[in-house]
């Protein structure tokens, strides 16, 4: 099979007929061979009657339904793992991504070995102060922290190798950096493709402003994790090492500040009635404790099933 169109959607029963019909023809155009999964994430409206009613009629129409409302990281985890496709592309329901520009994404993907290719709205048609200028803030900082150098991380076209999304795993509300997880598990050659982004022709946006503070947060869990899930002690370690050297420096100069001025003969005040004196042992304190988080993390990581989970991408005369 050519292609996997995966469709996560949240009550958008208005959009998927069309949708459908408009997937159907440009696949029928360049005679691809697809697979349309539409993944139905809690909806409270009759999507599920729709996706069903496309489903009697075209054989290529396949669905996932939840019970309840489990995010688009979700959706888009069960539909990777049901997906057949040569090369898996996304895109959002609600008419706002044009399946237009599906052939290029596959070209890209074929004939330019991509291993990934996100879509880039460059002209959007969102509200400026809510979306568009959040959104290029938190695009700035994911490209610094990842590295990567895309200008639209969130968009929700996207295209795929078959070998990635069954390489990685999307969870929580990591969607927003599947760029990332790729490149973490080796899939470096990400590229980027101007898109078509159309307005809203039916129904609200799903998405409120607290997407971009848990995306930070995302993010920062992201890094730390791939920087240093396995070695937990380079970086609690080295923190707390450090934190300790600096406190029992302090202390070490408070000591020698009191113990100079008894060989002086000078009176000095107690070293308790120093606030530095506090200031250095508190510091010390969260210096050992770092190192001892440090250390348990080491020890749950070695033990972890994970610790040499390791991807192949081939073997030579190995069985």
């Amino acid at each position: 099979m050519d292609i996997s169109v995966i469709v996560p959607l949240y009550n958008e029963e208005e959009s998927l007929p069309e949708l459908f019909q408009w997937i159907k023809r440009v696949m029928d155009e360049h005679h691809f061979t697809y697979e349309v999964i539409f993944v139905n994430d809690g909806s409270t409206d009759h999507s599920w009657e729709v996706i069903e009613s496309l489903g009697k009629d075209n054989a290529e129409v396949k669905g996932i339904k939840f019970r309840r409302n489990y995010g688009k990281s979700a959706a888009l985890y069960c539909g990777f793992d049901k997906a057949q496709g040569d090369v898996v592309i996304t895109m959002d329901a609600d008419l706002q991504d044009s399946p237009d520009e599906i052939p290029e994404l596959y070209r890209m993907i074929t004939e330019e070995k991509y291993d990934l290719v996100s879509g880039w709205k460059k002209k959007r048609y969102d509200s400026k102060l809510t979306k568009n200028l959040p959104s290029k803030l938190f695009n700035a900082t994911t490209r610094i922290i990842s590295g990567i150098k895309l200008h639209d991380f969130n968009c929700g076209l996207k295209a795929y190798r078959k070998d990635v999304i069954k390489s990685i795993e999307v969870y929580g509300e990591m969607h927003r950096y599947i760029p990332y997880l790729a490149k973490n598990a080796g899939f470096d050659k990400i590229g980027e493709k101007v898109v078509i982004h159309q307005a809203r022709k039916y129904g609200d946006s799903k998405f409120g402003l607290n997407r971009f503070v848990n995306g930070y947060l995302d993010l920062l869990s992201l890094w730390f994790l791939s920087t240093f899930g396995k070695k937990p002690m380079h970086f609690f370690g080295v923190v707390g090492s450090i934190m300790f050297l600096i406190g029992f420096i302090a202390i070490c100069i408070v000591g020698w500040n009191k113990l100079s001025n008894i060989l002086a003969g000078t009176s000095a005040p107690l070293v308790t009635n120093s606030p530095f004196f506090y200031i250095a042992l508190t510091v010390m304190l969260m210096g050992t404790q770092l190192f001892l988080t440090g250390f348990l993390g080491e020890m749950i990581a070695r033990n972890s099933t994970e610790r040499n989970d390791y991807k192949l991408e081939a073997l030579l005369n190995l069985d």
